[in-house]
């Protein structure tokens, strides 16, 4: 079986290979915003007065050394925790939901490195898991029968948006490989028409054409309208994918960089991220 995905259409991608942000008329396209988040355990603080915004079809990589508040920052957005000080807001309203749940809700996703997929479902009922649908007429209502075939043509309907080519939809998930799981919890937000995808290092256990797999789905996301946060180490994934980056260092964001100026460099990123330099060293 192969043992990565690959992506279709490849013509309809800009030429930077970067997705276009898109930004809704009348408005700035702001999706997500952070306001001034804190959070401490006990006597160690975690995060301090953190405030970042991410735009409809805009990617922003978070980058930062372990302990930098990154994991607790996403908890906070994917509703997991609940931040002691600050807001998060969405599409300018506040999110005070608690739980994963509350969060899909309110239009944000969460992909974890290690995906909760149930491996003994096929791809379509993963994606339809705990979201099922069921057949029409009262019979079908009453006796709860799940209309399997709508489930199914909806997902494939999903990936051909996304330009996916997969095993079919009736596979098992337990025998997909790492990147196509990803590429299923992907196709699981999108379908759910999530308006942020918060990734979390989605790359890291997975091998070469996996990853390269993984990526260009990231590159892809944005021309849908889907804005996504990526968090990752690896800062050559981070220059090509991402459109900004913010930097985190002991609990503060230390800087947050246009990408797209070409300015920066990938020993720029490791210097912010260890202290090295600061932003305003870049700009002198």
């Amino acid at each position: 079986m192969n043992t990565a995905f690959v992506t279709r259409s490849a013509e309809a991608l800009p030429a930077t290979g970067k997705p276009v942000p898109q930004a809704p008329p009348g408005g700035d396209g702001q999706v997500l915003a952070v306001r001034e988040i804190s959070k401490r355990y006990g006597p160690v603080t975690a995060l301090r007065g953190v405030s970042l915004e991410l735009r409809r079809g805009e990617v922003l990589a978070l980058v930062g050394d372990n302990g930098a508040g990154k994991s607790t920052l996403v908890s906070i957005i994917s509703g997991m925790a609940r931040p002691d000080a600050g807001e998060v807001l969405i599409d300018g309203e506040p999110f005070a939901g608690h739980g994963p749940k509350a969060a899909r809700e309110a239009g944000i996703e969460t992909v974890f490195q290690n995906l909760a997929l149930v491996q003994t479902l096929s791809i379509a009922e993963n994606v339809y898991l705990g979201r099922e649908l069921y057949r029409g007429g009262a019979l079908g209502r009453a006796l709860r029968f799940l209309d399997k075939r709508r489930m199914r043509r909806e997902v494939e309907t999903t990936f051909d948006r996304l330009g996916l080519d997969l095993p079919p939809v009736t596979a098992k998930a337990g025998a997909l490989s790492g990147g196509q799981r990803q590429a299923v919890a992907v196709a699981r937000a999108m379908l759910w028409q999530r308006k942020v995808v918060v990734m979390d290092e989605p790359v890291a256990a997975l091998g070469v054409r996996q990853t390269e797999a993984v990526l260009s789905l990231v590159e892809r996301l944005g021309q849908h309208g889907v804005a996504t946060l990526l968090v990752s180490h690896n800062m050559e994934h981070v220059l090509r994918v991402a459109h900004r980056v913010a930097v985190m260092r002991l609990g503060r964001k230390v800087a947050d960089l246009d990408l797209r100026t070409g300015e920066v460099s990938g020993m720029h990123l490791v210097g912010l991220i260890t202290g090295g330099i600061t932003e305003a060293d870049l700009s002198s």
